[in-house]
């Protein structure tokens, strides 16, 4: 499985979603956060989906999904790639859950 999913979106417009990522050329892309999900209890970390913010509104999207971890004190987190199948299961089981709620 990849970092990546399709999904239909509405624009939010709230600033604290928004994310910048580099690209392996120091490129800069502005996400916007779809969905946050907690696995501390199970994997000892969060998740984050995310999607190009320049998507226009209403088109499907190309979710990306990473690890994230935030150290104690610190402003910025940092995004890994998702390890294990067990992690994916459970980040699939949520995102469709959140879907069907949607």
């Amino acid at each position: 499985m990849s970092n990546e999913h399709t999904h239909d979106h509405d624009h939010h417009d709230h600033e604290d979603d928004l994310i910048t990522l580099l690209d392996e050329d120091g490129n800069e892309t502005l996400f916007r956060i779809h969905l946050t999900i907690d696995g501390q209890e199970e994997f000892g970390k969060d998740y984050v989906l995310l999607y190009d913010a320049s998507t226009p509104e209403g088109e499907e999207v190309e979710l990306l999904a990473y690890a994230y971890e935030q150290a104690e004190g610190e402003a910025e987190g940092r995004l890994m790639e998702i390890e294990t199948e067990a992690e994916w299961q459970m980040i699939e089981e949520v995102f469709n859950t959140f879907q069907e709620e949607e």
